[in-house]
C-alpha cells in the first residue's frame, strides 16, 4: 500500500527492514503540499498523535502499512519543532516517545574528518554506545562503523529486538551509521542488526566500541558510560623505569583463586586479596592476562572481541578500576594484556563485519591465523589502526594502568609467521616482514609516550627481530620491554636436566649473557611454560623431591640475580605442582608443607633484595651492570658473576647446579676486604640442608683468584645459588 508522497516499493523496503536510508522518509519533513509531513515506523501501534511542546496534539497520523507505517500532514506552517509521538497499542497500553526520527546528526565534522583520516587518538569518544544528551533530550547515542553494510539497525531491550524499529543514518564520507535513542540509559542490552549489500542478512553483531558486554555465553553490548581518565600516579612513572627494580606477578584473575562456590571472585574481592598477596610478596607490578571482554574461558582471554570492555565475569566494569586503584594504594604497577595481534571467528564478533572483510584481511593467506584459527586484523586499513591504536590509548588513559605487554607481537610482524612455503602473500618489496604491522606497532608506542607519559609497553617478541625496545627514532619498534624468550627457553631446557649431564651444556646458561644488553629484557617465566603438557615449574626439574625443590630455588637465585626484569606466572611463587588449569584455582593447601613454604619465602626474599639493592636492578639494561668472574667451569657446572650499580655498589653471585657442596671454593674478588653471605637457596628458611657461609664475615686474602690479585674461599652450597656483598 503506498500514499501520495511514497512509492509502493520504499514502503515494503521499511517495513521489511531494508532501506538503507530511513532519516530520509521518516520523521519530519516539509510535505509537497505545504505544512509538515510526519512519518513513522511502529510496529504493533493502532494509533499515534503528534504532540507540540506543550504536550499540545497537533494531529493525527494515519496508517498506511499493516507493518507499522503511519503518515500524515500537520498543517499551519512548515517550520519544523521538537514534537513527540504519542502512541496507542492494543489493550490501552499508551507511551509517549521523542521519536528518533526527528534529531539531526551526531557525528561532527571535525570528528568525520579525523577518523576518516585515521589520525583520531580517541576513538572511543566518537564511536559506540554511550549515553548523553542530544539536543536537549536525555538517551543514548549509537555509532558504529560499516562502509560497506546495506543498512543498519539497533536492536535491544528497548524495542523487542524488532530490527524494524531503529534503523541507522549513514554518514556516507566516513562510512558510519548514527542513530541517538531518547530516554535509553545505561544497562540496556543492544546489538546491531545488518544488511550486506549482498542481500544478506548477518548474524546480529555485538559492538566493536562496547564498554560493557553481557556475561558469556550471552554476547550483548551492554550501554554504558566510558570511564573517566585517570592519570598514572606521578610516582608510578620513576617506578616503571629501566633503572627501576621491576618484578612482574603474572595473574588470571579467573583462577588465581576461586569463591566457595568454585566460581569467580568479584572485583571486590580480588581487590581486596590480590594486591595486599602480591605487595607481601615484593612484587613491584601484577600483570593481568588479557581482562578484555572474550567469548571463550579457554582462550584465556586471548581471542578478544570487547577491545573497550573490561571482561563481565568478575562484575560491573567499574570494579576493574577498584582493583587498579587497589593496587597502586599497594605500590603495585598494574600491566595489562593487549591483544592486537588476531580476533575470534564467532559470528557475533568482528568476522565480515558489514558483510565484507571489514577488520580483518581478505585473503585468507593473511587473514587467517592457522596456529589458533582466528583472524588477522588488516593493519593497512586506516580505520581498522584508529581502532587498534585507540584501544591500546583507551586502557592506559581510561584506566591508569602503568603499561601494556603486547601478546605475540611476532606473529604481526612476520607475513609468513607459521606459514608454509607458497601460503603467505609477499609484502610490496617482496619480503616476509608485515610492513603495516610493524608502522602500528611504532605508531602505538609513539602515541603512548606522547599521550601516556610514564606508561610502558611490552613486547612478547620470540625472534631475534632487531631493535624491539629502541627507540622509533632511532630505527626501533619504540618498546619499553621485551620479554626474553630466549633465556627462558634455554634456562628451562638446561635446568630440566640431571645434574649429572649438565656439564655438556654450559652454553645454555651462559648465551644469554652474550645479548642480554642488545634489548631492555624482562626475564619470563610465564603462563604459557606451565600448560599444554609442559608441567609445572617444579615438574620440570630432575630428580628426587628434595632434589626437585632445591633445583627450583636455585633456577629462582639465578633469574632474580641475571640481568633483565623478571616476570613469574602465579603459583610458582609456591611450587605449585600441578599443571595450570584456567578451570581451577591454584593449589593453596599446599602453603601447609614446609618445602612449599620455603619457596614461597624464598621467592618474597628474592623480591625483597632485588629491590633493595641497586647492583641488582640499576643497570639490568646496561653491560656496565654485569661482571663474568666464571662462566666456564662446565666440569663442577658452576658460574660465578658480579652484579654492579655503576656507584662502585657490588653483589657476588654464586651459582652451584650440582647436588655437591663444594668447599673451599676460591673465588677472585675485586678489592681487599670481607664479605657476607646475604642469601642462600639452601638455607633451611627455604627447606635447603643449610650448608653455606653464614658463620660469619669472609675475609679476602691475597691469594689470586680468575685474574684478580684477592679471592675469598666460600662453600657452595648444592643446588644452590649464592649471593654476597661486601660486608
Amino acid at each position: 500500500m503506498a500514499t501520495a508522497s511514497l512509492h509502493a516499493s520504499a514502503v515494503r523496503r521499511l517495513v521489511e527492514a531494508t532501506h538503507g536510508d530511513p532519516f530520509g522518509l521518516l520523521g519530519m519533513h516539509p510535505a509537497p503540499g505545504g505544512g509538515l509531513l510526519v512519518r513513522a515506523l511502529l510496529p504493533g501501534a493502532q494509533h499515534v498523535d503528534v504532540l507540540d511542546a506543550n504536550g499540545d496534539v497537533r494531529g493525527r497520523l494515519r496508517a498506511v502499512h499493516p507493518g507499522g507505517l503511519f503518515d500524515g500532514v500537520i498543517a499551519g506552517g512548515s517550520e519544523r519543532f521538537a514534537y513527540r509521538l504519542q502512541v496507542q497499542y492494543p489493550l490501552g497500553h499508551v507511551e509517549t516517545i521523542d521519536d528518533p526520527y526527528r534529531f539531526g546528526p551526531i557525528v561532527g565534522a571535525q570528528d568525520l574528518y579525523y577518523l576518516g583520516e585515521g589520525t583520531h587518538l580517541r576513538p572511543w569518544d566518537v564511536l559506540g554506545a554511550r549515553p548523553c544528551t542530544h539536543e536537549g533530550v536525555a538517551g543514548s547515542r549509537f555509532v558504529v562503523w560499516a562502509p560497506n553494510a546495506a543498512r543498519m539497525a539497533v536492536v535491544g531491550d528497548f524495542n523487542g529486538w524488532n530490527n524494524r524499529r531503529h534503523a541507522m543514518r549513514l554518514r556516507h564520507d566516513a562510512g558510519l551509521w548514527e542513530i541517538f535513542l531518547p530516554a535509553i540509559g545505561v544497562g540496556a542490552r543492544y546489538k546491531y542488526d545488518i544488511l550486506a549489500r549482498d542481500g544478506r542478512r548477518l548474524p546480529l553483531k555485538a559492538d566493536p566500541y562496547a564498554f560493557a558486554s553481557e556475561l558469556r555465553p550471552a554476547s550483548a553490548s551492554i550501554v554504558a558510560p566510558p570511564p573517566p581518565r585517570r592519570s598514572l600516579p606521578a610516582d608510578r612513572a620513576e617506578a616503571n623505569a629501566r633503572h627501576a627494580p621491576i618484578s612482574i606477578y603474572e595473574v588470571h584473575l579467573g583462577s588465581w583463586r576461586r569463591n566457595a562456590e568454585g566460581g569467580f571472585l568479584d572485583w571486590e574481592t580480588l581487590a581486596r586479596e590480590l594486591p595486599s598477596y602480591a605487595a607481601e610478596l615484593g612484587f613491584t607490578h601484577i600483570e593481568l592476562l588479557p581482562v578484555s571482554e572474550h567469548p571463550f574461558d579457554g582462550s584465556w582471554g586471548y581471542q578478544v572481541l570487547g577491545m573497550f570492555a573490561p571482561t563481565s565475569r568478575f562484575g560491573d566494569p567499574a570494579g576493574l578500576a577498584r582493583l587498579i586503584s587497589a593496587c597502586h594504594d599497594r605500590g603495585l604497577g598494574v600491566l595489562l594484556d593487549w591483544v592486537p595481534a588476531h580476533f575470534p571467528t564467532d559470528p557475533h564478533g568482528l568476522r565480515e563485519f558489514d558483510g565484507t572483510a571489514l577488520y580483518e584481511y581478505a585473503d585468507p593467506r593473511e587473514g587467517l591465523h592457522r596456529d589458533w584459527d582466528t583472524l588477522v586484523y588488516n593493519y593497512g586499513r586506516t580505520e581498522v589502526r584508529n581502532f587498534l591504536l585507540g584501544s591500546a590509548l583507551y586502557w592506559l588513559e581510561c584506566w591508569g594502568v602503568d603499561g601494556l605487554r603486547v601478546d605475540a607481537v611476532a606473529s604481526m610482524l612476520y607475513r609468513d609467521y607459521s606459514r608454509p612455503a607458497g601460503e603467505w602473500v609477499p609484502n610490496v618489496h617482496g619480503g616476509r616482514e608485515n610492513l603495516e604491522a610493524i608502522s602500528l606497532l611504532k605508531r602505538m608506542n609513539e602515541i603512548v609516550g606522547a599521550e601516556a607519559p610514564g606508561a610502558v609497553t611490552v613486547a612478547e617478541e620470540s625472534t631475534a627481530w632487531p631493535g624491539v625496545t629502541r627507540p622509533t627514532s632511532s630505527g626501533g619498534l619504540g618498546f619499553h620491554y621485551k620479554w626474553n624468550m630466549g633465556w627462558m627457553h634455554d634456562t628451562l631446557k638446561y635446568m630440566s636436566k640431571d645434574p649429572v649431564h649438565r656439564k655438556w651444556h654450559q652454553n645454555e646458561l651462559t648465551f644469554s649473557l652474550v645479548y642480554a644488553f642488545s634489548e631492555n629484557y624482562v626475564l619470563p617465566l610465564s603462563h604459557d611454560e606451565v600448560v599444554h603438557g609442559k608441567g609445572s615449574l617444579l615438574g620440570k626439574m630432575p630428580g628426587d623431591p628434595w632434589r626437585r625443590f632445591a633445583n627450583l630455588r636455585a633456577l629462582f637465585g639465578f633469574m632474580w640475580t641475571h640481568p633483565g626484569k623478571k616476570l613469574l606466572f602465579m603459583g610458582g611463587e609456591f611450587a605449585q605442582e600441578r599443571e595450570w588449569n584456567h578451570d581451577r584455582a591454584l593449589d593453596w593447601p599446599l602453603l601447609q608443607q614446609p618445602e612449599h613454604r620455603g619457596v614461597h619465602a624464598l621467592v618474597r626474599d628474592l623480591n625483597r633484595l632485588y629491590r633493595s639493592r641497586a647492583a641488582l636492578h640499576a643497570l639490568d639494561s646496561e653491560p656496565a651492570g654485569f661482571e663474568w668472574i666464571d662462566a666456564h667451569d662446565a666440569e663442577h657446572s658452576t658460574l660465578l658473576f658480579m652484579r654492579h650499580d655503576g656507584t662502585g655498589a657490588t653483589v657476588l653471585v654464586a651459582c652451584n647446579f650440582t647436588p655437591v657442596p663444594r668447599r673451599g671454593v676460591r673465588i677472585g674478588v675485586p678489592r681487599p676486604g670481607a664479605w657476607r653471605e646475604i642469601l642462600n637457596t639452601d638455607s633451611e628458611y627455604y627447606g635447603g640442608a643449610n650448608v653455606g657461609n653464614g658463620q660469619g664475615p669472609l675475609e679476602s686474602e691475597p691469594i689470586a683468584a680468575h685474574g684478580r690479585p684477592q679471592s675469598i674461599a666460600v662453600t657452595l652450597a648444592p643446588l644452590a645459588t649464592l649471593v654476597f656483598e661486601p660486608a
